[in-house]
């Protein structure tokens, strides 16, 4: 039975700690991110990953940072075999991958090299990627540079969210780690060197990146409330209120004559049509500020938004 130590912090890493704990191993401590504020009262809020491990009796060590004095110290002190990393939000300094007797290993949401960083499920669908995955890799200092053990892929679906892509690739990523645990611990589980050549990189989200502009194509525009679903989500405005855009689809390829991007060109049973720099796009489901998420053809329903232009 192998001591391990685990490091994650959001609902991604949840799947892979649950699973850690199921086999016969001793999952000694989890390291997770401080509390943060969250909510209407800014209250301090314990991550999905510090509320699993205290819900199955598991210590909980959370520092503020991982370059902090004596951080290294105690992370020895738990004398694991493997550090299994998930999601953490933070890289780990070199001599506390040095610590575990098989290393650390970390579970990305992409097929590596392809999507290094922190976002690599909202890149892939920014790109228009037909499929994605998930990595099981041996940490290095760098950014994901380290040596994959396995990949497992699967294909991104046609109107798939972010949202939706991180709960299947998070449950993935949790199979393939428990496929590989064993070997890994044994030594018995080669490795391959990434091709850095093929690299590309997935920067952390801003809240800026998901303002919508709708002289780009309706494509892009579609890929970009689904890659924004669920946070920052997609946004634009209607005159001076704002407006959430939280599902989409293409509907033409090409802009109807005379109509400039943003423009409100039909309401339908089945959404609104707003023209883009190239095609249609039909919002689905949409959120007025300070409202709630409805349907967007209720919403047209109640606004006369026809030949109104979003954004503008």
């Amino acid at each position: 039975m192998a001591r391990i130590l685990f490091a994650g912090t959001p609902d991604f890493a949840v799947p892979s700690l649950r699973a850690l704990i199921a086999t016969q191993h001793d999952v000694v401590a989890v390291v997770t991110q401080p509390d943060r504020p969250a909510g209407r009262g800014r209250r301090l809020r314990p991550g999905p990953v510090k509320v699993c491990a205290l819900q199955n009796d598991i210590a909980v060590y959370q520092p503020a940072g991982m370059r902090v004095a004596g951080v290294a110290g105690r992370l020895r002190q738990f004398e694991a075999d493997l550090m299994v990393v998930v999601a953490y939000g933070s890289i780990l300094p070199r001599p506390i991958l040095a610590q575990p007797r098989a290393g650390c290993i970390n579970v990305h949401a992409s097929l590596l090299p392809r999507w290094r960083g922190a976002s690599p499920i909202q890149a892939a669908l920014l790109a228009g990627d037909a499929q994605t995955g998930v990595s099981i890799m041996r940490m290095a200092a760098g950014l994901d540079t380290g040596p994959v053990f396995a990949v497992r892929d699967t294909p991104i679906g046609a109107h798939e969210t972010a949202g939706e892509l991180q709960e299947r690739l998070a449950d993935l990523g949790a199979t393939l780690l428990i496929d590989c645990l064993d070997a890994i611990l044994a030594g018995e589980l080669a490795v391959h060197v990434q091709d850095d050549a093929a690299a590309t990189y997935a920067p952390r989200i801003a809240k800026a990146d998901a303002v919508i502009d709708w002289s780009s194509p309706a494509v892009d525009i579609d890929r970009q409330i689904r890659a924004y679903n669920p946070w920052p989500v997609a946004q634009t405005h209607l005159d001076d209120q704002g407006v959430r855009c939280w599902r989409s689809v293409v509907v033409a390829q090409d802009t109807p004559p005379d109509a400039r991007p943003g423009l409100v060109v039909a309401a339908r049973d089945d959404g609104i049509d707003v023209a883009s720099g190239r095609g249609v796009v039909r919002l689905v489901e949409l959120q007025l500020a300070g409202g709630r998420r409805v349907a967007a053809a209720a919403f047209a329903r109640g606004h006369d938004i026809v030949g109104r232009v979003l954004g503008g």
